[in-house]
């Protein structure tokens, strides 16, 4: 499982919808939390973990972005909108 700790073994994370991510997310959760593997696979599920959690954030920060987007029109009106995470901002905390 050596290719498993390389950002290819990772790539079809992108791929997935919010739902399945995070379905993945928690399972590889569970296996970790389970315990018994091997020091190399425990890394490669922990980095996995970490890409399907930075996935589901993503997703959610989109989603986000494209609620304030049509909150801010007109009326509240539906307007098309292109979403892109790097045009999200986070809230000040406060």
């Amino acid at each position: 499982m050596t290719e498993a700790t390389g950002a290819g073994a990772n790539a079809d994370i992108e791929a997935l919808a919010y739902d399945e991510a995070f379905a993945e997310y928690q399972r590889t959760v569970a296996t970790l939390e389970a315990g018994g593997l091997a020091l190399e696979a425990t890394i490669a599920q922990y980095e996995r973990a970490i890409a399907l959690q930075r996935r589901c954030e993503r997703l959610l920060s989109e989603a986000e972005l494209g609620v304030q987007q049509l909150m801010a029109a007109p009326n509240g009106g539906a307007v098309p909108v292109d979403v892109r995470p790097e045009d999200a901002a986070e809230e000040p905390a406060g």
